[in-house]
C-alpha cells in the first residue's frame, strides 16, 4: 500500500509519529544541505499542517537522510526490532492485525531459536576441526560477530553492532557463504532476540517512522516506499516474490548448479524442493545470475547470452538489454522492482477480478496458497481490492503456481499451448475486457441480446458491476490514475463510491457509472445523495474532489439541468458513447493530447468536441 493511501485511511494522531521523525529529519538535513533547504522551503506552511501530499514530497525529497537516521536507529535498538522489520517487509505483512505481527513474530523467532541450538553443535564441532569446511565457515563467522558486538564493553559502552560493523559483518557473510537463515541463528546466540514485548517493539518503529499503527483497527500498515527502503537497508536485491519468477524461469539443471554452488544437497530433491531452499538462504540476485546458475567454466559471452534469453522468457519488456552482464544484471532486477503498477495496469479492474476468480475454479488450492506463501492471516478474506492493498500483483499470483500447475491451468482454461503459459493465461483475460470495451454502449444500455450477438455471455445481474469494471479500464488506457487503493479505503458498507481517479496527491475526481435498460437516466435525486456522501468521505480523508463525474448511455432533460444547477458539488455528465468515443480518438493519435481536466468543465460534456481535441 502507498504511503499517500495510509496517510489517508489513518487518523491524524495516527500520522502524528512518522511526521514528527520526518520534520526532525527534515530540520537536521537542511543545515547541512542548502539545495534541499531550499527546495523544503518552497513547499508551503509547517509540516505538521501539511497536506498529504505535501507529506508525500517532503518525503520524497529528504529520502537518503531518512535511510541514514533509521539505520542509525535500527543499529541502536538491536535484535529484536531487526527481526520485527525483516518480518513487516515481506511480501504480504504490509496491512496485518496486531496479532498476526505478534503470531508471526512467535513462529519465526522459534525457528531462529531451533536453528541455532543446531548451529551452535556445529560450531562445537569444529572447535578441533583442521578442515575449513562449512562448521569452520560459521565458527569463523560466530567470532567476528561476538567481537562487533562486545567490543563496546571494552570502552565502558553498551554492546551493539552498529552499522558500519553490520556492514562488513555482511561481506564476510557473504565470502564464507553464510546463509540468511544461519546469519539469524548466529546474531541469536551472540545477543538473544526477546521472545515477549513485540507491541512495545513495534510503538518504537512507530517512532522512528517505519510503521503506522492504528489503534481503532488494531491494524498495523508499512508502506510500499518503507519497504523498498528496508529491502535496500537489508541488502536485499529482490523482493521473494520477483526472486521466485525468476527460479520457476530457470531451468532444473541451474537450479541444481545454484545448491551445489552452496554445497546443498541435490539429489531426490523436486524442483519445487530445490526452488524453496534457494528462497530460504537468502541468497544475492546478482550472484545467483552472474555465477551460481552457470558451470564454472563458462564463458563470459554465454553468461550474457543466457540473460538475454531470461529477459525475453520473463517479459519485461525492456527498450535496451544492455551489453555487459552486469548492465542486464541491473537492468533484470530494477524492472521486477518497479513492476507494480505496470502490471496492475496490464488488466483491467474487470480482468484482474476475473482471472482471480477463474484461477480458483481451475485450481481451488489457490487461496491457501496465497495464505501460507505471502503469511496473511488465514481467516483473512482474499479479493482483489484486498490483493492490491498488499500489492500483489495478476504476475505475482500467477507465479505462486508451479510450472507444473499453471501448465494443468492453462489446458483446463483450454487456452493456447504455445508460449509462456503464465502471459497467455494473462493476454485472455486482457482480449475478454477488450471485448467489452468494443461493446460499452451496449453494456451501458444492458442489452443482453446485443451481447449475446456479439458473443458475450453475461449475467443480466452482473451488468451493472461490469459496466463499472469496463469504465476504469477505459479510464486506465486514457492513462488516468484510477486509484483502487484510495476507492476501498473511503468506502464503508453503506458508502461505496465506484470510481476514484487521482489527479495528484491530493486531487480527485469521483466518478459513478450508472447503466440504464430503458429510456434515459433520470434518477437525479438518488445520485446526488449517493455522489455528496463519498464528497463527504473524500474529504474527511483530506482529499479535494475537483469533479463528480457520472457515466450513463443518456441522460434526462430534468437530470441535466438539476446538475447544472446544484450548488453543493461540482458535477459533469458524459454518455457512455461519448466516453468510447473519446478512448477511440485518444488510441488513433500517436501523441494524444489527454488530460482528465477535461472531465471538469462540469454538465453535460461535449464528447466529440474532446475527441477532436485528443
Amino acid at each position: 500500500m502507498k504511503l499517500s493511501n495510509i496517510l489517508s485511511v489513518v487518523n491524524q494522531v495516527e500520522k502524528s509519529k512518522f511526521i514528527n521523525f520526518l520534520d526532525r529529519v527534515c530540520s537536521e538535513a537542511i543545515v547541512h544541505d542548502k539545495e534541499l533547504a531550499k527546495r523544503v522551503n518552497n513547499l508551503d506552511g509547517q509540516i505538521k499542517n501539511a497536506s498529504s501530499g505535501e507529506i508525500i514530497q517532503l518525503f520524497e525529497l529528504v529520502l537518503p537522510y531518512f535511510e541514514k537516521s533509521v539505520k542509525e536507529q535500527l543499529a541502536m535498538l538491536g535484535a529484536q526490532a531487526t527481526l520485527l522489520t525483516n518480518i513487516v517487509s515481506r511480501d504480504g505483512n504490509c496491512i496485518a492485525r496486531l496479532s498476526w505481527i505478534e503470531a508471526l513474530y512467535i513462529k519465526e523467532w522459534n525457528a531462529i531459536d531451533s536453528q541455532s541450538k543446531e548451529v551452535k553443535s556445529l560450531i562445537l564441532e569444529s572447535l578441533n576441526a583442521e578442515e575449513f569446511n562449512a562448521s569452520k565457515r560459521l565458527e569463523t563467522y560466530y567470532s567476528c560477530v561476538k567481537e562487533a558486538y562486545t567490543n563496546d564493553e571494552k570502552n565502558n559502552r553498551e554492546s551493539r553492532i552498529t552499522d558500519d560493523e553490520r556492514s562488513i559483518l555482511n561481506v564476510l557473510a557473504n565470502k564464507l557463504d553464510i546463509t540468511a537463515e544461519h546469519r539469524s541463528a548466529v546474531e541469536h546466540l551472540v545477543d538473544a532476540i526477546p521472545q515477549t514485548g513485540v507491541q512495545d517493539c513495534l510503538n518504537t518503529l512507530r517512532e522512528v517512522g517505519l510503521v503506522f499503527v492504528s489503534r481503532k483497527n488494531l491494524t498495523v500498515y508499512v508502506a510500499d516506499e518503507i519497504v523498498s527502503m528496508l529491502n535496500r537497508m537489508q541488502g536485499k536485491e529482490l523482493a521473494d516474490k520477483h526472486l521466485l519468477r525468476i527460479l520457476r524461469t530457470l531451468s532444473d539443471s541451474e537450479l541444481s548448479n545454484i545448491l551445489k554452488t552452496h554445497g546443498k544437497r541435490i539429489r531426490g530433491k523436486e524442483r519445487t524442493e530445490k526452488v524453496a531452499e534457494i528462497i530460504k538462504m537468502g541468497l544475492h540476485t546478482s550472484k545467483i545470475l552472474q555465477q551460481d546458475i552457470f558451470n564454472p567454466d563458462t564463458n563470459i559471452n554465454d553468461r550474457k547470452e543466457r540473460l538475454k534469453t531470461l529477459i525475453s522468457d520473463l517479459d519485461l519488456g525492456l527498450e535496451k538489454i544492455g551489453t555487459t552482464l552486469d548492465e542486464r544484471t541491473d537492468l533484470i532486477k530494477s524492472s521486477l522492482n518497479s513492476s507494480a503498477d505496470n502490471e496492475f495496469n496490464a488488466l483491467s479492474a474487470t480482468g484482474f477480478k476475473e482471472l482471480f476468480s477463474t484461477l480458483k475454479t481451475h485450481f481451488p488450492k489457490l487461496t491457501s496458497l496465497l495464505h501460507k506463501d505471502f503469511e496473511i492471516e488465514e481467516n483473512e478474506e482474499l479479493d482483489v481490492d484486498k490483493l492490491r492493498a498488499l500489492s500483489i500483483t495478476p504476475h505475482d499470483i500467477l507465479y505462486m503456481l508451479s510450472n507444473e500447475d499453471i501448465k494443468l491451468v492453462r489446458d483446463s482454461m483450454g487456452v493456447s499451448k504455445r508460449g509462456n503459459p503464465r502471459l497467455i493465461i494473462l493476454e485472455s483475460f486482457a482480449d475478454a475486457t477488450d471485448k467489452l470495451i468494443e461493446n460499452y454502449a451496449l453494456l451501458a444500455k444492458r442489452d443482453l441480446t446485443g451481447l449475446k450477438s456479439e458473443g458475450i455471455e453475461i449475467a443480466e445481474t452482473d451488468i451493472g458491476i461490469k459496466f463499472e469494471e469496463v469504465t476504469k479500464a477505459i479510464f486506465e488506457q486514457l492513462g488516468l490514475d484510477v486509484d483502487e487503493d484510495l476507492r476501498r479505503s473511503i468506502n464503508t458498507s453503506k458508502d461505496k463510491a465506484d470510481i476514484i481517479l487521482s489527479l495528484s496527491e491530493d486531487d480527485i475526481i469521483i466518478g459513478e457509472a450508472k447503466t440504464c435498460k430503458n429510456g434515459d437516466f433520470a434518477k437525479y435525486s438518488t445520485t446526488s445523495r449517493q455522489v455528496k456522501a463519498y464528497v463527504n468521505r473524500c474529504e474527511s480523508s483530506g482529499k479535494r474532489v475537483a469533479q463528480v463525474l457520472i457515466i450513463a448511455p443518456s441522460f434526462s432533460t430534468d437530470f441535466v439541468e438539476s446538475a447544472e444547477m446544484d450548488t453543493e458539488i461540482n458535477i459533469s455528465l458524459l454518455e457512455a458513447a461519448g466516453l468510447k468515443q473519446i478512448l477511440d480518438a485518444f488510441k488513433s493519435r500517436r501523441n494524444p493530447n489527454f488530460s482528465a481536466k477535461l472531465f471538469t468543465k462540469g454538465g453535460l460534456l461535449k464528447a466529440d468536441l474532446i475527441a477532436k481535441n485528443v
